[in-house]
This record gives structure tokens, C-alpha cells and sequence, in this order.
């Protein structure tokens, strides 16, 4: 049953892929300005035959059905910009920076928020509570580069205990990776605080308690296992969010990683770099949301597999 279900979900995944690569590809046609756009107009003949190169000046239809072509050999196709290098090189330069950075603040901001939100959870009202709630607050609504500044002048500028930007040694990773933890982490908390809360008051739980169970059994064994049902859920997309790395993190602390070359790729209308970036976005995503689908049969007993799915 379980392999059926990969399957199932494999071939959505592979239709959620393609809706995007055939979205974003219009997409970025239809945006004003061009990838060899300059300052200085180039002449018709250099323009008509760098066009003809990249296929550009065949019509969108057939570029989407090049591309295509391309893309089921994996192939992403060569950057505008980035003169000799394919974005497959790109890629794979560029994403194992974003995965390591990725994967520690997902480490940080689970190991935080389930901390701060289980503490919470135990005892409401009382002063841990509130500055952690107050703190998890402001926490979700700063923006990221905000909270990168303000750790980059106490740590790095006044105390001087990490370095301020670039990537190589453990030290550089500590800033960015809180920075891009912070936000998830707050979030997390809250989720797991309200739903903790809410599965304390359940019928089954008062049930447990009458039955003189020990208030760390209730906790961990009935309330913690289902109040972790509806916090799973956003695990996929945090997942994915923190993996492929947050722009703005790795254009503050100067990271190179995928998402710094994302921002370059807009700007600069490299339209092949946009769509191998996504693409991976993308598949990422899909990937995470597969694994927490699978996660809710074991949280949840209640869910089982089936012939058509959960």
C-alpha cells in the first residue's frame, strides 16, 4: 500500500513540476526587458545572432518544447550570464551551501520552537509564557534582514565573536543560520503551544488523567503525539524554504548559494537560471510534503493507507 502511495504521489508531483516549469517559462517572457538588454544597444547583427544561439528568436511554443526536450535529459541549459557555465554547474556548485545552511536552521529553529512551545504549553499564563509568546510574536513579524543586521552589529561589530559575512568555517555559519532559524522557530512555538492547548482539553486526555496516569505520560504519550499532527503539516514547506535557502539571508551575510544567484537571475532576465532554480524549488518541495504524508500514519494511527491514498 505504502509503495502505491509513493507512486500516486510521485506522479503528482511530476504534474505539480510541470504546471510550474510551464507557468514560470511564460512567466518570464511576458516580463518587460530581455536578457541581453544593455545600456548600450547592441547592433542588430550581434543581437540577431546571440538570439539565434539560446534559441531566442524562435517563438515562446517552441522554445517551451526545446526546453522541455532538454529538460527530460536534465538538462537545465546554459546560462545567459554566466559566460561557459551551464546552470547545471550552477546547481551544483551552489545547492550544497544552501542545503547545509538549510538544514541547520531547520535543526535550530525545530529544536528551539519545540522547546520554547512544549514549556509553554505545560505551564500557560505564567512568566515564561509570556516572554516567550511576546517574543515569538515580534519574532514573526520582523523581517529577516532586520534581525541578520541586528545580530551582525552586537555579535560581529560590538562583541566581535563571529565573523559578519562570507562562508567557510563553523563561525560563519552561526549568525546565518539564526537569522534564517528565527522566524521558523517563533512560529513553530506558537503552533505547537496553541496545539498542545487545545489536544489538553480532549475527552481522551481527561481520560488518561482519571486513569491516574503520571502528568509526563499524559504529556509525551497523549497530548505531545497529537498535538504534533497539525505542526507536521507545515514541516514540508519550512523544509523546503530553509533547504533552498532564503534570499535575503545569503545576500546579507554574502553566502554563496542558490537563492544570492536566484536574485541575480531576476534581475538580470537569465531565464534559464530562473527556471533551473525553481525547478528545484520545487522538487524539494514536493519531496518534503511526501515525507510528511507518510510521517501522519505513524503520528497518527487513525491514518492509514489505502488503495487511494491517506
Amino acid at each position: 500500500m505504502i509503495l502505491k502511495f509513493i507512486l500516486s504521489r510521485a506522479f503528482t508531483g511530476l504534474f505539480v513540476v510541470l504546471v510550474v516549469v510551464t507557468i514560470t517559462f511564460f512567466l518570464l517572457r511576458m516580463l518587460p526587458g530581455g536578457p541581453f538588454d544593455e545600456e548600450k544597444e547592441l547592433p542588430d547583427q550581434i543581437r540577431q545572432n546571440i538570439e539565434a544561439k539560446y534559441n531566442l528568436d524562435q517563438p515562446a511554443w517552441k522554445q517551451y518544447v526545446l526546453y522541455l526536450k532538454g529538460l527530460s535529459k536534465g538538462d537545465f541549459g546554459p546560462s545567459y550570464k554566466y559566460v561557459d557555465r551551464s546552470v547545471n554547474d550552477i546547481i551544483r556548485e551552489t545547492l550544497p551551501v544552501s542545503v547545509e545552511l538549510g538544514l541547520i536552521g531547520l535543526f535550530i529553529s525545530i529544536a528551539l520552537g519545540s522547546i520554547v512551545g512544549i514549556v509553554s504549553a505545560i505551564k500557560p499564563r505564567g512568566l515564561f509564557d509570556f516572554f516567550a509568546v511576546s517574543t515569538a510574536t515580534a519574532l514573526v513579524s520582523v523581517p529577516s534582514f532586520v534581525i541578520g543586521a541586528v545580530l551582525i552589529y552586537f555579535f560581529s561589530v560590538k562583541f566581535r565573536i563571529f565573523p559578519a559575512a562570507l562562508w567557510g568555517s563553523p563561525s560563519h555559519v552561526v549568525l546565518p543560520a539564526l537569522t534564517l532559524a528565527a522566524g521558523p522557530a517563533a512560529y513553530l512555538a506558537r503552533l505547537i503551544r496553541a496545539s498542545m492547548l487545545e489536544t489538553s482539553e480532549a475527552l481522551f486526555v481527561r481520560t488518561a488523567r482519571a486513569k491516574g496516569l503520571s502528568n509526563f505520560v499524559v504529556i509525551t504519550k497523549h497530548i505531545l503525539r497529537n498535538a504534533l499532527i497539525p505542526v507536521v503539516t507545515v514541516i514540508g514547506p519550512i523544509t523546503a524554504f530553509l533547504i533552498t535557502g532564503s534570499f535575503v539571508v545569503e545576500h546579507i551575510f554574502a553566502i554563496p548559494g542558490i537563492g544570492r544567484f536566484f536574485v541575480l537571475a531576476v534581475s538580470n532576465r537569465d531565464y534559464p537560471l530562473v527556471m533551473g532554480i525553481t525547478i528545484v524549488y520545487t522538487i524539494i518541495l514536493v519531496l518534503a510534503n511526501l515525507v510528511v504524508d507518510i510521517l501522519y500514519v505513524y503520528l497518527d494511527p487513525r491514518i492509514k493507507f489505502d488503495k487511494d491514498g491517506i
